[in-house]
């Protein structure tokens, strides 16, 4: 049977993508370098292999032992403030890797791909919620980063034949149903993480970031899928590729967005418990409002979030508890 290569597979969204993979009767193949993912989220029995897309060489080995029918990308430094004191590491680790894993695709005629990308190609967008054509206006060296490899992808599918989906989104939280897996970064720059750190005693008290700015309760609105939400829309644009729908983006959001306060009010909801925090001042460049609309994947890919905030907390609380 052809194999599903998952770049990035042993962290975060690529551990539980490897499980969606397994529960929809495929065979994933897992490729991560560890650096930020981990070993012991690799589930018995699947192919694993240590290797670095910075590396030909150790791409190469995925392809000379696997039939592989089509790749899931996932690898990246993601932190924005980092890409904006070390853009470099930025543009080599996810750029130049792309382009490495791109060579090694063409030689051996592996065609398609899923590529999961970022809501922050858009920067600080004029309207939202955010469709798939809205102005690319990065803002930082990691959406700068994204938005190259999708253009380079773009460019390779002309003459290569690459087949891609690319996925758009901001914020993935919660956990794996079994509370198994979970969200672990160091450090922790996610808000439901920290927040849920905040009650256990493990971290300072939260700072919220602002309270004076045009939403509802004064907070930033932000947009909040759910971790399994996310796998199945990547699984459905698997299938889609399959069925012949390619080259396409699809934004993947939730359509309203959840403020800062609303997150902290259903987390003492969802685990009885009072979350501390205080009121810090704005931090520089924050949008009051970022929220992807998912009209399109809805239409095309048959695809819509069904997890709201308490559901993404509670698994989150869960795995941690």
């Amino acid at each position: 049977m052809k194999k599903i290569l998952v770049i990035g597979g042993a962290g975060y969204i690529g551990s539980h993508m490897v499980r969606a993979l397994l529960d929809a009767n495929c065979e994933p193949v897992i490729f991560d370098n560890l650096s930020t993912g981990h070993r012991d989220t690799v589930p018995r029995g699947v192919p694993f292999i240590k290797g670095d897309l910075r590396n030909e060489k150790d791409i190469e080995k995925a392809f000379v032992r696997f039939d592989v029918e089509a790749v899931m990308h996932f690898a990246a430094s993601s932190l924005v403030g980092e890409s904006v004191v070390d853009p470099l590491k930025y543009y080599d680790n996810n750029v130049c890797s792309c382009i490495n894993l791109l060579k090694v695709m063409a030689k051996h005629k592996v065609k398609r791909m899923v590529f999961s990308s970022t809501a922050a190609v858009y920067g600080e967008p004029e309207k939202v919620p955010i469709t798939e054509d809205a102005l690319l206006v990065p803002t930082n060296p990691y959406g700068h980063s994204k938005l190259m490899i999708e253009r380079i992808i773009e460019d390779v599918a002309c003459i290569k034949g690459v087949e891609y989906i690319f996925l758009r989104y901001f914020n993935v939280a919660g956990a794996h149903s079994s509370g198994e897996i979970s969200e672990r970064h160091d450090p922790e720059t996610h808000l439901v993480p920290n927040v849920l750190k905040s009650i256990k005693g493990k971290a300072k008290v939260l700072t919220v970031f602002g309270n004076d700015y045009k939403t509802p309760d004064g907070t930033c609105v932000r947009d909040y899928v759910h971790v399994e939400d996310l796998c199945r829309a990547h699984l459905l644009a698997l299938k889609a590729l399959k069925q012949g729908i390619k080259n396409q983006v699809f934004n993947l959001g939730n359509g309203s967005g959840f403020s800062i306060m609303q997150i902290i009010k259903a987390t003492e909801l969802v685990t009885g418990k009072e979350v501390k925090y205080k009121v810090g001042s704005r931090r520089a460049g924050d949008p009051a409002r970022l929220v992807a609309s998912s009209v399109k994947a809805k239409k095309i890919l048959g695809w819509q979030p069904t997890m709201g905030i308490e559901e993404i907390i509670s698994s989150a609380w869960k795995s941690v508890s």
